[in-house]
């Protein structure tokens, strides 16, 4: 199994956009920082064929330490959610994907 990285991505930009390496390492950093930013003050972020991060609120709760099965509070905190668009669903799947309809909703 292959692991994409930031260099790897960096490098696919350089290449197929012909930004130079510089630029294309400033453009990936720029789009992951916007992202981060956003992410960070709650908003979600949506990439039209590819799917939807978002901030989810978890509250408290009580969970069980499997070893001993004495129970522990488990403490509010948010989690970063990925909804999947259903091009991306269809893809990994090897199934053949749905016109991406520019409508702004990609579930």
């Amino acid at each position: 199994m292959h692991t994409v990285t930031r260099a790897h991505l960096a490098e696919t930009i350089y290449t197929q956009v012909g930004l130079s390496r510089n630029d294309s390492a400033l453009l990936l950093e720029t789009v992951l920082e916007r992202m981060s930013s956003a992410l960070e003050a709650g908003e979600s972020v949506k990439i039209s064929g590819f799917g939807t991060f978002s901030v989810r609120q978890k509250g408290r709760r009580i969970g069980r330490n499997p070893k001993t099965g004495i129970e522990v509070p488990i403490m509010p905190r948010r989690v970063l959610v990925f909804r999947p668009s259903q091009v991306l669903k269809a893809l990994a799947n090897g199934l053949t994907p749905p016109a991406i309809a520019d409508t702004g909703d990609d579930e």
